[in-house]
């Protein structure tokens, strides 16, 4: 039996082997969920459920593998009890010329943001050597939201395969599954993102000047209501979407329209810069009035392409602001250190 195995039969050594592992197994869990909040409880039954049959480990594979096989089959536990995937708007349907928002559609799983800070701590050399993508390009929106058009056992050979690197057998071990049935999936996997390939857009290196000058005038025109300004820095056919509400807009002319409507309450506005989903985003607060305390509002993930933006997807949703360490509400007379 492997030292990992003869160590973790003490609990506290299984507690401290499990939490060396628990980010890479909570952000492999988002992979396949979409959510960071199902990432987290499933990753905490699947810790759970390893300290359980603890007797059953035999060593015959690493300590880590052991537990990528429990969280990912925890993963296809909870999938198989939902009727409907996690999603962008952009999955709902075509853009739409603007109108003034509805109401959200609270009937929809919408896909979640991703704190960068939750990758931190993940040891270097955690994917294997057949491994296709690193590690922050496999977490990008595009990819992630990608992952959820593919059948559970598709995504999940997928990511074993091309971004953790596992070899045929050990992924074929960790699904239960054939080693020909497990390659039969990941071609199919592989072919389905072939045809979304043309979607993702990369961003520039953070260092990059240019973006740094485009990001802190993207704030400026927020905080300065500058439509003309803030319009001027899209690409002619950016996108503008905000889940829970279905609709979305492409193009200068519609984005320009909907954030006419948005900002004539002269609510102020505050960004916050963050990092999600290994690209840039913004924690989006609102006062509405001065002297009225910050709310949070919106976590904003924002795609970069060249030296414009290319996307801007908004998560209405003030409870995203914990995972990435944020408070609900500021005090009125907060600034940030710019």
């Amino acid at each position: 039996m492997k030292v990992e195995a003869r160590t973790a039969a003490a609990p506290d050594s299984f507690e401290s082997l499990a939490e060396r592992h628990r980010r890479e197994l909570q952000v492999h869990c988002y992979r396949m969920l979409g959510s960071i909040h199902d990432a987290e409880d499933v990753v905490q039954e699947a810790l759970l459920r390893a300290w359980r049959g603890l007797d059953g480990f035999e060593g015959r594979t690493s300590f880590r593998g052991w537990l990528y096989r429990i969280a990912t089959n925890a993963c296809l536990t909870a999938l198989s009890r939902r009727a409907h995937g996690r999603v962008l708007p952009e999955d709902e349907g075509p853009p739409v010329a603007f109108a003034p928002l509805g109401s959200p559609s609270s009937d929809v799983a919408w896909l979640e943001p991703y704190p960068d800070s939750a990758l931190e701590g993940i040891p270097d050399d955690a994917p294997g050597p057949d491994a296709r993508y690193e590690m922050r390009e496999a977490v990008q929106l595009a990819f992630v939201a990608a992952l959820q058009e593919l059948p559970p056992r598709q995504r999940a050979a997928l990511l074993l395969r091309d971004v953790l690197g596992l070899s045929a057998a050990e992924a074929s071990a960790t699904l239960d599954a054939s080693v020909a049935s497990t390659n039969s999936a990941l071609q199919r996997a592989r072919a389905t993102l072939k045809q979304r390939s043309s979607d993702r857009r990369d961003t520039l290196p953070v260092s990059d000047e240019r973006q740094r000058s485009l990001l802190v005038r993207y704030v400026k025109t927020w905080e300065e209501r500058d439509i003309d300004g803030f319009v001027a820095l899209l690409k002619e056919d950016a996108a503008w979407s905000m889940p829970p509400w279905r609709q979305w807009y492409v193009g200068r002319p519609n984005i320009r329209a909907f954030m006419g409507w948005a900002w004539r309450s002269r609510r102020r506005q505050l960004l916050l810069p963050i990092a999600t989903n290994g690209q840039h985003g913004f924690a989006y607060y609102r006062a509405e009035a001065e002297g009225s305390e910050w709310q949070a509002f919106a976590i904003q993930v924002v795609t970069l392409r060249g030296d414009a933006i290319a996307a801007i997807t908004n998560f209405v949703d003030a409870d995203l602001f914990r995972p990435f360490g944020l408070p609900r509400a500021l005090p009125a007379d907060y600034r940030p250190d710019r």
